[in-house]
C-alpha cells in the first residue's frame, strides 16, 4: 500500500479516483484532514505518477468530469457528507453568472406583485422610437421570465453554460456573448412577434451553440456541451416552431441566438482549428 498524494477538496479526489479507474487502476480515498490517495497494487506507481502529474495542471478537464459518469462506482473509500445546495452553485458559478441568476428572480418576484404588463413596461424591448434611447431595454428583456417552468428552464442552462464559461474563459467573455447574443435575439424576436416578449432563452441557446462548437474544435478549452444535449436543443427547437403542445415559444429569439453562439466560437476557435489541421 502506497500513499500517492493528497487533495484539500473531496470533489477533486473522488474525480482522480474515478478518472483512473477507466484506465484499469483501482485507488482508495482514506479521509483524514484531507483527502489521501491509495494505491494498492505498487506495480501500477509509474503510471498513476504520469497520470497524475497531468491531472494537477488541469484538473477541471473535461475528461476527468466525463470519466466520473462512466466509473459508476463508489468503492473509492470516500463517505459524502449531505450536500450543501448553495456551495455547490457557488463552485460551478462566478460572480456575473450569480448576479444575472438574482436579477432574473428580482425581476420575477416583481413581476408577481406588480405584474406582467408593469415589467413590459420598464424593461422590455422598446416599442417605439421614444424607447430607443433607454439603453438598458435593448437587453433587460431577458430579465423577464413569465412563469416559474419558464425561469426554472432559463436559469438551470444558465448556471450549467454560463457558469462553465466564466469559470474557464472568465467574466468578461461570458459578459459579450450575454449582451451580443441578448441585443440579436431581442431584435429578430421584435422583428418576428412584436414587442411583448421576454425571457434569457435567446442568451441560453447562444451558450448551447457556443460551448458545443467550442468542445468540438477546441476541447483543450475545457469547454464543451455533450452532443447529446446539443440534439435535444435542436429538436425542442423543432417542437417549438411548429407549435406543438400549445407553449408560446419565441422561436426566432432561440434560433438567433443558437447561430450568434456558434460564430462567436466559430471565431474564438479559428486559431485552434488551424493548429489541429
Amino acid at each position: 500500500m502506497m500513499r500517492i498524494t493528497r487533495f484539500s477538496h473531496a470533489r477533486t479526489a473522488q474525480a482522480f479516483v474515478d478518472y483512473m479507474a477507466t484506465r484499469g487502476v483501482t485507488l482508495r480515498i482514506e479521509q483524514e484532514s484531507h483527502f489521501v490517495i491509495v494505491l494498492d497494487d505498487e506495480s501500477q506507481l509509474q503510471m498513476v505518477e504520469n497520470e497524475l502529474a497531468q491531472f494537477v495542471r488541469d484538473p477541471n478537464h473535461p475528461r476527468y468530469q466525463a470519466a466520473s459518469w462512466r466509473s459508476g462506482s463508489t468503492r473509492s473509500g470516500l463517505h459524502y457528507e449531505r450536500s450543501n445546495v448553495w456551495a455547490t452553485i457557488r463552485e460551478r458559478a462566478g460572480p456575473l453568472t450569480l448576479s444575472v441568476m438574482a436579477l432574473c428572480v428580482a425581476v420575477f418576484i416583481l413581476m408577481q406583485i406588480a405584474g406582467d404588463d408593469v415589467a413590459l413596461a420598464w424593461l422590455g424591448w422598446p416599442a417605439d422610437a421614444s424607447q430607443y434611447f433607454q439603453v438598458w431595454r435593448w437587453f433587460s428583456h431577458a430579465l423577464l421570465h413569465f412563469s416559474l417552468l419558464h425561469i426554472l428552464f432559463n436559469l438551470m442552462w444558465w448556471w450549467y453554460l454560463g457558469g462553465a464559461v466564466e469559470k474557464r474563459l472568465g467574466s468578461g467573455k461570458l459578459f459579450v456573448i450575454m449582451l451580443i447574443s441578448a441585443l440579436l435575439s431581442g431584435w429578430m424576436q421584435a422583428k418576428f412577434s412584436g414587442v411583448l416578449f421576454g425571457g434569457l432563452s435567446g442568451v441560453v441557446y447562444a451558450l448551447m451553440g457556443y460551448c458545443w462548437l467550442r468542445g468540438e474544435r477546441d476541447p483543450e478549452s475545457g469547454i464543451y456541451l455533450e452532443r447529446g444535449l446539443i440534439g435535444f436543443a435542436i429538436v425542442w427547437l423543432v417542437i417549438g416552431w411548429y407549435g406543438a403542445f400549445g407553449l408560446a415559444i419565441a422561436n426566432a429569439a432561440h434560433v438567433t441566438g443558437l447561430l450568434v453562439g456558434l460564430a462567436m466560437a466559430f471565431v474564438d476557435t479559428r486559431h485552434a482549428a488551424r493548429h489541429q489541421r
